[in-house]
């Protein structure tokens, strides 16, 4: 996949693989909030090591951003805003901060993939990186989401 790829023609290459797809291309994003995070997270993606994300519920909330839901298809972006792997949601849950399962922690695929640096991670990231003026707490709602790898670039 080139530099140059647009969504509209990875999505043409994704309906070409998967002809059941939509006509129309569903939302693109990035994982992390910087482009060093979504090479990384995406990697592992590609990799078939993370299955798993989790999100603010509070970012949601203040941004209006709509919740995922089962079923939904995500472009997912390279640091440098190239598609790169179609993914759908598969499952989608809300819980306390200091309630997110070591299973999710696992599926999220970072670090030595444990409940720890799960914890680690995602309190610094909601910390530094939060939409929401609420930030972190240890017993914020997040929403924990499963995903499957479609279709890899």
């Amino acid at each position: 996949m080139s530099a140059e790829t647009t969504i509209d023609e990875f999505w043409a290459e994704c309906r070409k693989a998967l002809p059941d797809l939509p006509a129309d291309a569903p939302e693109a994003w990035a994982f992390g909030a910087t482009p060093a995070h979504a090479d990384g997270l995406l990697a592992l993606v590609l990799a078939g090591t993370k299955t798993g994300t989790s999100s603010s519920l509070w970012d949601f909330e203040h941004t209006g951003e709509a919740m995922p839901e089962v079923g939904w298809l995500n472009i997912i972006l390279d640091g440098a805003g190239v598609p790169r792997a179609l993914l759908e949601t598969t499952h989608v849950e809300v819980v306390p901060f200091d309630e997110v399962s070591a299973a999710h922690a696992f599926a999220e695929g970072e670090g030595d993939q444990s409940l720890a640096h799960w914890r680690a991670v995602h309190e610094r990231y909601w910390r530094e990186h939060s939409d929401s003026p609420k930030g972190f707490a240890p017993d914020m709602p997040v929403v924990c989401e499963r995903l499957r790898l479609l279709y890899p670039a």
